[in-house]
């Protein structure tokens, strides 16, 4: 559940002229489509605008495998950002969302029958950030999910280190896993200095279990009937844009949990599609199958094995 954005990409820095590729994206839609490829049955609540626009973002989140049944149309402006990767997959956004049509998920349109079977209900802090109908909203999701998945998501453009700390502390007792990264997210939210530390953090305030991803170097995993566990990231076989790279760890990982993986088992799946994402462009510009995903991630350990030998 989250907001949807158009996506407006280009290679160089933006300028009149400058040519751009349209893409639908947001953390919300970059979820659910991995978990959707990860062999899922994934709906997708949200708000889009009730023109041709709307119509189309709708098709796009059908044409990914995620069923639009939960989704709402409304007046409104649709949020857009503008994104521009340099050579390394390294971005610079500039966003278009104050008083977006997204902005305007509420608890009312949580729908306690659905969110209450679901497998797993996935929301991020981005969503408790644009605005407080929509905060209400996930706070609301999280009270009726058997699994709820929390993805901090901090973006310091978009709201306070005060409020979102509040709203993970708020969330991390309702949560059967909580993905924060390490160390921009973990510093500023939890006050720890690794990774090991926030996730005993989180797991002293009641979440369930905590995967902390570290960029480039893995993830840490923590959680119930689990010993401390480290997963390996999977080395990318190319770098184009590294959008969507976590939403895709997220969605992944949710996905293949919900499906009997253990925790392990699906952070590793989880890293490999991340791995294979950014070698796309846009948030949903490559979307890997699970064939390839686990293809990937059996390579990987294979490689592993190999150079400790």
């Amino acid at each position: 559940m989250g907001e949807i954005l158009v996506e407006v990409a280009t290679d160089v820095a933006f300028g009149h002229g400058v040519p751009a590729q349209l893409g639908i994206s947001g953390d919300a839609l970059n979820v659910a489509a991995a978990a959707s490829a990860a062999g899922a049955r994934v709906g997708l609540l949200s708000v889009l605008t009730d023109d041709d626009l709307g119509q189309a973002i709708a098709a796009r989140i059908a044409e990914l495998g995620i069923s639009t049944r939960l989704v709402k149309f409304r007046t409104g402006q649709q949020g857009v950002y503008l994104v521009h990767s340099d050579p390394e997959g390294q971005r610079e956004f500039s966003y278009a969302r104050s008083g977006s049509v997204g902005s305007s998920l509420g608890p009312d349109d949580v729908d306690p029958a659905v969110f209450a079977a679901a497998g797993a209900v996935v929301a991020g802090g981005i969503a408790c950030a644009i605005s407080e109908s929509s905060r209400a909203a996930v706070l609301k999701a999280a009270a009726l999910a058997r699994r709820f998945v929390f993805d901090p998501n901090f973006r310091p453009s978009l709201t306070s280190v005060e409020d979102a700390t509040a709203a993970l502390l708020q969330l991390a007792p309702r949560s059967y896993l909580v993905t924060p990264s390490f160390p921009g997210e973990t510093s500023a939210l939890l006050g720890t200095s690794t990774a090991g530390e926030a996730a005993a953090k989180l797991l002293g305030l009641g979440a369930a279990n905590v995967a902390v991803t570290c960029g480039a170097e893995g993830i840490q995993l923590e959680g119930e009937g689990l010993d401390s566990t480290w997963i390996d990231s999977v080395p990318a076989p190319a770098v184009v844009d590294q959008t969507g790279a976590g939403d895709a760890f997220v969605g992944t990982m949710t996905a293949r949990l919900v499906l009997g993986d253990p925790l392990p088992v699906a952070a590793r799946y989880g890293a490999a599609a991340a791995s294979l994402v950014v070698g796309g462009k846009g948030g949903t510009g490559f979307i890997p199958s699970f064939e390839q995903t686990s293809a990937h991630a059996a390579g990987a350990v294979k490689g592993e094995l190999t150079s400790h030998a």
